[in-house]
């Protein structure tokens, strides 16, 4: 299973890997735990130094506390395995952890013995050989087909998802995420700035925190490479008036990559996780994931059924501090419902997330939704929304629809952006269970559905209902 989650195959239409091989060249990646963070130079009594004053008054509003997982890791020992010659490829503050690649495994393994090092753990080894990626980035089509509107309709063939949540109501009334910030984490934005209907989005910067093989040269940038976060971004962003529009076009936006389509290993729960990390320190609201994992290549690690506790998973851990530090997650539940699998995959397992599965346009559940409960019994997924199929723009700026729970997830992510902005005083918490309290089948909530399709028009009427 590859962890970007589209229906049955990874199919990235022009984006797709050519069949020449680079060849092999053996590196490894370890993920060092330290002992502690007695050595920083940082304060809590000073968090400008680490973390954007957006972030800061993102916790004041929702009166959370800073902790010693905010602080960064001491520089002090990240230097120690600079000066043994490994790569430092990142670290993350929560887990107090570093990331680090050589191709010396012995090395890796003698900087386990640190004084600094609790534990250590590999978690990427290079294959033999990997496709090569597409040399070619595709053109870009200026305009859309005359069949592709809907004539004296603005939200065009977004209707139907749209509608469904009753996010056109929200739209109507003047919500549509301004003043909100949006990180996307996916596996690339193939001409997301080349689009015409993505001229008009905010897109506050691109970061790619997935490091190139060490063997070579890719031809193309790697966000360039693949365009599933493209229409994950179209989902949310796009505005083109009476052929499709976003949830959330009023928005800011961060696109992250963190997912390597050439291998699946560990690692990306660690790219994934400094990611989420950035996305925090940048100061942003939510953040939308349409990756999953349960099975990597070499064996470095196979989830078990009773792994999916949100807390077992390096990544479900971090998910899982995400509404403790402000922040709503929302992430897609899987497509494994057809394969032996079936189940959600992590971090969709983490509590304190909205987990949203797929439907179709007569709201039946979509056969390759990955299904719940969690391992612990809690609810999963949290929401369904329309992804059999979903209206979407292509990495060549055509219209298209696409299946997947990747694709029903960022039409939830971008109503939650757009009622938060309707209710700033709610915390991340609030925003959850208030979008899980205002679906259909909240009163008998299933491991299909969850608590079912969130009415995001009544969530907003209700809190209305509360404050006065």
């Amino acid at each position: 299973m590859k962890a970007i989650l589209l229906l049955l195959f990874l199919t990235f239409g022009s984006s797709c890997f050519a069949k020449v091989k680079y060849p092999g060249d053996r590196y490894f990646i370890y993920r060092y735990t330290l002992r502690d963070k007695a050595a920083t130079t940082h304060s809590l009594e000073r968090p400008h130094r680490f973390l954007s004053r957006r972030s800061i008054e993102r916790r004041e509003r929702q009166n959370l506390k800073l902790d010693s997982t905010d602080l960064p890791v001491c520089h002090r020992y990240v230097r120690q395995f600079e000066v043994f010659g490994a790569e430092v490829l990142g670290t993350s503050r929560w887990h107090n952890t570093v990331l680090v690649r050589s191709r010396d495994s012995l090395l890796l393994e003698r900087l386990a013995k640190l004084p600094t090092v609790s534990k250590s753990r590999c978690v990427f080894i290079a294959p033999d050989s990997i496709d090569k990626p597409s040399e070619v980035r595709p053109r870009v089509h200026e305009a859309f087909n005359k069949w592709d509107s809907v004539k004296n309709d603005p939200l065009g063939m977004s209707r139907p998802q749209i509608e469904m949540l009753s996010g056109d109501r929200l739209h109507e009334a003047g919500f549509r995420g301004q003043g909100m910030m949006i990180a996307i984490l996916d596996g690339g934005f193939q001409n997301y700035e080349r689009i015409p209907a993505f001229q008009e989005a905010r897109i506050e910067g691109v970061k790619d925190f997935v490091p190139p093989p060490l063997n070579a040269k890719l031809p193309l940038s790697p966000i360039q490479q693949i365009d599933h976060g493209t229409k994950v971004f179209s989902a949310l962003a796009a505005q083109a008036p009476e052929v499709i529009m976003g949830t959330a076009t009023e928005a800011a936006y961060w696109l992250l990559r963190c997912e390597d389509p050439l291998t699946e290993q560990p690692v990306e729960e660690d790219f994934w996780t400094m990611a989420a990390e950035m996305a925090d320190s940048a100061g942003v609201d939510i953040i939308n994931s349409s990756l999953g994992y349960y099975k990597y290549d070499n064996d470095l690690c196979v989830y078990r059924l009773q792994d999916l506790d949100g807390k077992t998973s390096f990544v479900s851990q971090t998910a899982s501090m995400l509404a403790r530090k402000g922040i709503v997650l929302c992430n897609s539940a899987g497509n494994s419902g057809m394969g032996q699998w079936k189940k959600i995959g992590v971090p969709a397992d983490a509590p304190d997330i909205l987990t949203v599965g797929a439907i179709n346009k007569e709201r039946r559940i979509a056969t390759f939704s990955s299904v719940g409960p969690a391992q612990d019994g809690r609810v999963k997924p949290d929401v369904v929304a329309q992804g059999a199929p979903a209206a979407l723009i292509s990495g060549r700026g055509t219209l298209m629809h696409d299946m997947g729970t990747s694709f029903s997830t960022p039409i939830v992510c971008g109503l939650v952006a757009c009622l938060w902005q309707a209710h700033r005083n709610l915390t991340a918490l609030e925003i959850i269970d208030l979008v899980r309290r205002c679906s259909d089948q909240y009163d008998e909530p299933t491991n299909i559905f969850g608590y079912g399709i969130p009415d995001f028009w009544r969530a907003h009427e209700e809190e209305i209902k509360t404050t006065n």
